[in-house]
């Protein structure tokens, strides 16, 4: 049985309803009852991530990696080394399968690692310099999409890219993905799902344009129109909300499940999109800031007012929308310890150096309370362990 489907057994609020309006003891003692649930779950997820989890994503890692380096094309390959410069979020895709069953949770986390590893690639890609980085950008990243329709045709995604010649590395992730996902249960359930937040995700790398390519009028347009109503969300939030790929992840895990329907996908991608989406984009913004400005790329965080204070509080509202959102769905543990690993692995960074940085990471410890406190203790170590052994850790 998946942690998902434990944790969802006997939830504290079905009691509650049962059992009329909360006094401020019956709340007390539900807070409580609620900390220890999501301790244990968060002490077995971490235990199952270092034991299981963990190494068998480091493996499929070094075999995408070994393949990377055999591309022929110099442009091609320098592209997907640098895409394993940031393995830290490949290994962070594998923590979903933390939500699948037993039975299927390796044929998930193959699929997390391919469709990751596939993002990564096309994204340090589609920022090369080409004649048309739109129909580019938008063409690669169609690999996306390819790579969550089992039996598709491949296009070819280096229609508008001046280097084409990957020796079959690109096809070859779309294919791991498309294969892996065939043998998952509840696929077709959560396909339609899963697509359309791909979909989202082709259109945010495709308009989210450096200053020197255009800018960020078209994405401004774009994500305006996509925005939900009464959300309150900024468009640059909603923007940020379509970029992540951790919509995918939970609809991939959720696809090894052999319960899940049409109904529960669709669950699923209101909680991470844009809640916990948005919040996931705007602290690897917030790592990034330093990079985005020496690459001519305007930071999506540096359209708050007056940072730190704008940044923080609208920082703070997402992570509380993004905290409810999770506590909403079946397994609410589970997507809460997801998020608290989150955080926590960009809070860590020693990129948050900042004033604005430690801000923010201020605000969510006190949103997300000990649990992110520990986890950003853990993740500082484990940097610092791979940084004595000298293995890399992004």
């Amino acid at each position: 049985m998946s942690i998902a489907t434990q944790a969802s057994q006997g939830r504290i609020a079905d009691r509650a309803a049962r059992e009329g309006p909360p006094t401020a003891t019956s709340r007390r003692l539900a807070l409580a009852v609620e900390d220890r649930e999501f301790v244990f779950v968060f002490a077995e997820t971490v235990a199952g991530y270092l034991l299981r989890i963990g190494p068998q994503a480091r493996r499929e890692l070094a075999r995408w990696q070994a393949r990377a380096d055999e591309i022929p094309d110099r442009e091609l390959r320098w592209c997907a080394r640098q895409a394993f410069a940031k393995s830290g979020n490949m290994e962070g895709a594998a923590l979903f399968a933390a939500l699948a069953p037993d039975a299927h949770a390796r044929g998930a986390l193959r699929a997390l690692v391919a469709f990751q590893t596939a993002y990564n690639y096309l994204d340090a890609l589609s920022e090369r310099p080409s004649e048309d980085p739109v129909a580019n950008a938008a063409k690669l990243h169609e690999a996306l999409l390819v790579a969550l329709s089992p039996g598709a045709p491949h296009p070819d995604y280096y229609a508008h890219n001046p280097d084409r010649d990957d020796g079959g590395y690109l096809t070859a992730i779309v294919d791991a993905c498309r294969h892996a996902l065939a043998g998952l249960p509840s696929f077709p359930a959560v396909a339609a799902s899963a697509r359309g937040a791909a979909a989202r995700i082709v259109d945010f790398q495709a308009l989210n344009l450096a200053e020197a390519q255009g800018g960020h009028e078209a994405l401004e347009r774009w994500a305006t129109a996509v925005t939900p109503q009464v959300s309150g969300l900024y468009w640059w939030e909603t923007a940020a909300a379509a970029g992540t790929s951790l919509s995918v992840h939970s609809l991939i895990a959720a696809a090894a499940d052999p319960h899940v329907d049409r109904s529960a996908a669709r669950d699923l991608d209101d909680a991470y999109f844009p809640w916990i989406g948005a919040l996931h984009t705007l602290l690897d913004s917030l790592v990034d800031r330093r990079e985005d400005e020496r690459l001519g790329q305007r930071s999506l965080l540096s359209y708050y007012g007056q940072p730190p204070a704008d940044a923080t509080t609208r920082m703070r509202a997402l992570a509380l929308s993004a905290r409810d959102a999770a506590q909403r769905l079946p397994g609410p543990h589970a997507h809460r310890v997801i998020l608290t690993a989150m955080c926590s692995y960009y809070l860590s960074s020693p990129e948050c150096d900042t004033t604005e940085a430690r801000s923010i990471a201020a605000a969510l410890t006190e949103t997300f309370g000990l649990p992110l406190n520990v986890a950003i203790a853990m993740f500082r170590a484990r940097r610092r362990l791979r940084g004595l052994t000298g293995r890399h850790c992004a």
